[in-house]
């Protein structure tokens, strides 16, 4: 028989204390528990946020345009079984961009965005598939789009992205959750205080459920990512990020 551990769990709650933990330009921080990783592009800090509760990383950027931070698991292959992350997070400033779903293309040493949205077009980075929630206040209109792509381009109908009409606004937790199936085909979840049951909580809702555009045997990683959009450090605050993946038996 095959073990008996076949779903592989991730992700953290931060509860613990990250006070005056910096990481230096172009190094790859040490990982948090939890099977978390962390990546960016230039300097920056961690830090605990000891005014909520529950637990939250205030992850704080370096000051120039384009300076990120990602938080990633993995990889995983959707072909051993569906894949899915969850992570609720909030920024102190607009200015900037968000990714969180699933990237095949992760440089661990100059991470970027799988997607960016500047004016009216998003680009689709990296040589491999994506599929997730992205917000870049580069474009005309700001909102949290679903995208899928590949290979550097849109996939099925996902083109410029499909909009979430979020109500953008600093300081607000936002909650993703990206489901990959085995055949390739994904959804992508979004809640946030513009959209709250009757008890004032966000609920997730379904933005796109994207066709089997994406290869299911490649390997993604599960990935939460911020990045500047100004000459000025940011704030990115992450509550928890979470998921599961699903074993590999077949490999001699």
């Amino acid at each position: 028989m095959a073990g008996s551990k076949n779903v592989i769990e991730f992700g953290s709650d931060f509860t613990g204390i990250y006070n005056d933990m910096v990481w230096g330009t172009g190094t790859l921080a040490a990982t948090f528990g939890g099977g978390l990783g962390f990546t960016s592009v230039n300097e920056g800090s961690f830090a605990s946020t000891v005014d909520e509760d529950g637990g939250v990383l205030a992850i704080t950027t370096d000051t120039a345009s384009g300076d990120n931070a990602a938080i990633f698991a993995g990889p995983f292959k959707p072909a051993n079984g569906p894949v899915w992350m969850e992570a609720r997070y909030k920024y102190d400033n607009v200015t900037g961009a968000v990714f969180c779903g699933f990237s095949e293309t992760l440089s661990l040493t100059a991470p970027a965005l799988p997607a960016s949205f500047s004016t009216a077009t998003m680009s689709y980075a990296g040589t491999g598939g994506m599929v997730g929630i992205q917000y870049d206040s580069a474009g005309t209109t700001d909102d949290f789009r679903a995208v899928m792509g590949d290979g550097g381009a849109a996939k099925l109908d996902s083109g410029n992205g499909i909009r979430s009409n979020s109500t953008l606004t600093a300081d607000r937790w936002f909650i993703t959750r990206v489901v990959l199936n085995t055949d390739g085909s994904a959804e992508v979840w979004h809640g946030d205080a513009g959209h709250a049951n009757s008890d004032g909580i966000p609920t997730l809702r379904l933005i796109k459920k994207f066709g089997a555009g994406l290869t299911p045997t490649d390997l993604f990683y599960a990935v939460l990512m911020f990045e500047n959009r100004s000459a000025a450090a940011r704030v990115f605050e992450v509550d928890y990020i979470w998921g599961e993946g699903a074993r590999d038996w077949n490999v001699a």
